[in-house]
């Protein structure tokens, strides 16, 4: 996504200097921008762990960004199991909205790992945000009829299961792949598999996308406890 600067940049304009006399501007000072340079080349250098017993992530987005800003508050998806065609991982950043009252040190940005997966059948999903002292539960898809999704993808800071994929490319470059139509960043580390099976998938997400979402059974409520 580009920042503000970049977009001065690329129509050709300069940034304004500010008048002689007035304060300096110390909301974006070094120690602020440096913190933003050291986030963005950790994405760089993010490894992916796989194994038969888990997949754990922990890296960025790049489809959602651009569509739109997000809150800042996570949430909690679970699932007996999920099994997906078309399948994409890769890094990048999320962005909140400016002075948005979650963006605690971070400047407003997450580091995630977006998942793309073209066709999605969940078994048994449950969705809790914590509202503080209080959560939002939707659940669904826990009869004979399952949740399915069309060209899904999920921002997440945590991801965990019992993961098998089938032919499966780890390390390729984010801005080649080709599994579920997303493509990451030039230089960004992903993978990408034809088919995705976890079971007892949990995820920590800030951010989700579908073109379809189907939620079979669906019931929300306010509960004590999360998923």
């Amino acid at each position: 996504m580009a920042s503000p600067s970049d977009a001065n940049s690329s129509n050709g304009n300069t940034p304004e200097q500010p008048e002689s006399g007035s304060a300096p501007d110390t909301a974006g000072g070094p120690e602020r921008r440096g913190q933003v340079r050291l986030r963005r080349a950790a994405i760089m250098a993010v490894p992916a762990t796989l194994t038969a017993a888990a997949l754990a992530v922990l890296t960025a987005q790049g489809a959602l960004g651009v569509q739109f800003s997000i809150s800042g508050m996570p949430f909690t998806v679970t699932a007996k199991s999920m099994d997906g065609t078309g399948f994409e991982q890769f890094g990048d950043l999320d962005n909140m909205i400016p002075d948005s009252p979650n963006a605690g040190d971070t400047g407003g940005q997450e580091l995630i790992i977006t998942s793309a997966i073209k066709n999605a059948t969940l078994d048994s999903l449950c969705q809790s945000v914590d509202l503080g002292g209080i959560n939002l539960l939707i659940k669904a898809g826990s009869g004979a009829t399952k949740v399915t999704a069309t060209d899904l993808t999920t921002d997440s800071t945590e991801m965990s299961g019992n993961a098998s994929f089938n032919n499966i490319e780890i390390g390729n470059d984010a801005s080649t792949l080709n599994k579920a139509g997303v493509q990451g960043k030039k230089g960004v580390f992903s993978q990408q598999a034809d088919t995705v099976h976890i079971d007892n998938l949990r995820q920590t997400n800030y951010a989700t996308t579908a073109g379809v979402f189907k939620l079979p059974g669906l019931k929300l409520s306010f509960s004590d406890t999360g998923c």
